[in-house]
């Protein structure tokens, strides 16, 4: 029940004394008739607002259809265009690898150029003193191809024989 329901209880219905006699006043009814013909036209404007929907909404799905479309299109010319943006993004770092590379082999040239010619340098002097102990050592008899010349070569572990014994393993491993 509204306020306007409420408060018409306590609306005075006639003056007092011998009533009068008569239909009282059916204030709903007055009011349906009243608003009527505006809510008629109204139903006729709800109907157009109803079919401005729909038209709004079939163009709204071709819109989105149209556009589902064409997002396809986009995405496949991207997948398409992507090896070839990939290789362009890449090559600006391959080349600066490629360039240290050469700079890093060319570095590596010049070493190895520089202990070449070092070891040339010193193989002259090396090869000398190697002569000179090889000739000291033969001078000696204790050059390994003056023992074994001389048939005193040093038995294997495989020969070895109990209680002999073994000489002692040299610089580079046992003999």
């Amino acid at each position: 029940m509204g306020l306007r329901d409420f408060l018409e209880r306590f609306r005075p219905v006639g003056t007092p004394g011998a009533s009068a006699v008569g239909v009282p006043a059916d204030r709903t009814a007055e009011r349906a008739a009243e608003l009527e013909p505006a809510l008629a036209s109204l139903t006729d404007v709800q109907r157009e607002a109803d079919s401005i929907r729909a038209d709004a909404d079939e163009r709204a799905d071709a819109v989105r259809r149209d556009a589902a479309r064409e997002a396809a299109r986009i995405v496949a010319a991207a997948r398409e265009r992507a090896p070839e943006l990939r290789r362009q993004a890449a090559e600006p770092p391959l080349r600066t690898a490629r360039h240290e590379a050469e700079a890093l082999r060319a570095a590596g040239n010049r070493t190895a150029a520089a202990v070449r010619a070092q070891a040339a340098a010193r193989m002259p002097d090396l090869v000398r003193q190697a002569v000179t102990d090889a000739l000291r050592a033969a001078e000696d008899g204790t050059a390994p191809a003056v023992r074994e010349q001389a048939g005193a070569r040093t038995p294997g572990p495989e020969q070895a024989v109990a209680g002999t014994p073994r000489p002692a393993a040299g610089p580079g491993g046992p003999p």
